[in-house]
């Protein structure tokens, strides 16, 4: 178990964190730094996008605590919890333009100042997106809506980014794209970045740290370098090399 003082200090972790879904047990202990690209990875199944989730704040959990910048989260609601999200379907409203798509990320009732209405703008420059305030989704590629996801993340400007296989859908000369773009945004920021992935190039391309999920617990939580060499844990090894 990790000691409080420790938690605080690395700003992201889970002590003892226990949930039960139907039939499905998960357990997770980590402690995760801060200001690094963290990959999750792990087989189909094993608990990736529910460990996303219990951070997130869509799941609670039946016991354990979860701290995120240092903040103990675990009875916090999502939307008081330090974190924005990208999913692989972008959440963008079709019938919205991409301001206000962007807008929603800063106030719901989008109430926006003169200064936030700037952030929107610069925000979608910053993603490669300048000038199409006024553009709807189902007017742009399946790249430009995932910089657009990006675009609303940023004006949240949150410490910490999840990212739920962002790039799955997208075919491998935009994946590239939106792998250098994500590299970029988080040199700019110095957030957290984690990022459920199912590409073992795509991790080895950006993450600093990993962790690998199997079976519902955490196998391993270490620094890139260790864990593309290490050779004790099965599936991992199956991972690295598909």
């Amino acid at each position: 178990m990790t000691d409080g003082h420790d938690m605080k200090k690395q700003g992201i972790a889970m002590a003892g964190v226990e949930l039960r879904l139907g039939t499905h047990n998960f357990r997770f202990d980590c402690t995760l730094p801060q200001g690094k690209i963290i990959a999750i990875a792990g087989p189909s199944g094993s608990g990736k996008s529910t460990f996303l989730n219990l951070l997130a704040g869509f799941e609670q959990p039946d016991r354990g605590r979860i701290l995120l910048a240092g903040q103990d989260v675990t009875g916090l609601h999502p939307a008081d919890r330090p974190v924005s999200l990208v999913f692989q379907d972008n959440n963008l409203f079709a019938h919205l333009d991409l301001f206000t798509n962007v807008g929603l990320g800063i106030s719901p009732s989008l109430k926006l100042s003169v200064q936030d209405r700037q952030r929107v703008s610069e925000a979608l420059a910053r993603v490669g997106l300048p000038g199409f305030e006024k553009r709807k989704p189902g007017t742009l590629s399946g790249g430009e809506r995932q910089r657009a996801t990006f675009a609303r993340a940023l004006v949240r400007d949150k410490p910490i980014l999840l990212l739920d296989e962002p790039f799955a859908a997208l075919d491998p000369g935009l994946r590239s794209g939106m792998v250098e773009l994500l590299k970029t945004l988080h040199r700019e920021s110095g957030n957290t970045v984690l990022i459920v992935s199912h590409d073992p190039a795509e991790v080895r391309r950006l993450a600093d740290h990993a962790v690998f999920i199997e079976g519902g617990a955490i196998r391993l939580a270490a620094s890139i370098e260790t864990f593309l060499t290490a050779g004790d844990i099965p599936a991992l090894t199956t991972f690295l090399q598909h």
